[in-house]
């Protein structure tokens, strides 16, 4: 645990990339953010930029995961990525047997988060110096 909280507190920025599990997050990630959260006053996400994306083969493609996430992250005075938003749906067609993407539109949505997150840290760490 304390590896785990070190690691988020060392980190600039975090990237969630979850499946979506009867309608919520699944029980092992929402664990993971209780854990690092606690005990009171030592919350290791605390003004942490965050981004989020998720990958599920329903329609939806972890809209509800996702918002659930941010829910969570209000509490947690985490400073999500509100776009773009990646939810990968029909993820049974985009990614190869050995779990690759193959989708190249997915792709160029991932790129555009990952790239959304570097400015967003960037930004954030310029305001608070």
């Amino acid at each position: 645990m304390r590896e785990f909280k070190t690691a988020i507190l060392q980190a600039d920025a975090i990237l969630i990339v979850t499946p979506e599990y009867n309608y919520s997050v699944p029980g092992v990630l929402k664990n993971a953010i209780d854990w690092a959260s606690r005990p009171y006053g030592e919350n290791a996400w605390n003004a942490k930029p965050v981004g989020i994306m998720g990958a599920s083969i329903g329609m939806l493609g972890t809209a509800r995961a996702q918002y659930h996430l941010r829910q969570m992250f209000v509490f947690l005075n985490m400073l999500p990525l509100n776009q773009p938003e990646v939810m990968i749906a029909n993820a049974d067609e985009k990614f190869d047997m050995d779990g690759n993407l193959k989708d190249e539109k997915t792709a160029q949505k991932i790129r555009e988060l990952l790239q959304a997150l570097a400015a967003w840290t960037k930004m954030l760490k310029k305001a608070r110096m």
